[in-house]
């Protein structure tokens, strides 16, 4: 189950990001994150671009409110979500078939 945690502003949403794919999608929950895989490549920061951007689509906020807070080289990171509460956050990621929890 993916723990969401507010902060000022916005709610902080751990991913387990997973490059290099067929296509982007949500592939569900990883070890208490949400799992998404994204075509392009872990290659000068062009996958962690990708997961925004499609973080952006998926979650219906505007791609400056999407924001990468660690793990820029690791596949386990965390991206602040500004604008959304994360009452809010939690019904859109069940809206894609994921369970979470709000801290």
């Amino acid at each position: 189950m993916i723990r969401l945690r507010s902060d000022a502003g916005g709610v902080r949403l751990p991913v387990r990001a997973v490059p290099g794919a067929s296509k982007n999608r949500v592939a569900g929950e990883y070890d208490g994150a949400l799992k998404v895989a994204v075509a392009a490549v872990a290659d000068r920061g062009k996958a962690n671009r990708e997961l925004a951007d499609y973080l952006s689509d998926v979650l219906a906020v505007r791609r400056a409110a999407v924001q990468l807070v660690s793990g820029e080289k690791n596949r386990r990171k965390e991206f602040r979500i500004e604008g959304l509460t994360a009452s809010i956050l939690a019904e859109r990621l069940r809206a894609l078939g994921v369970d979470c929890v709000t801290a």
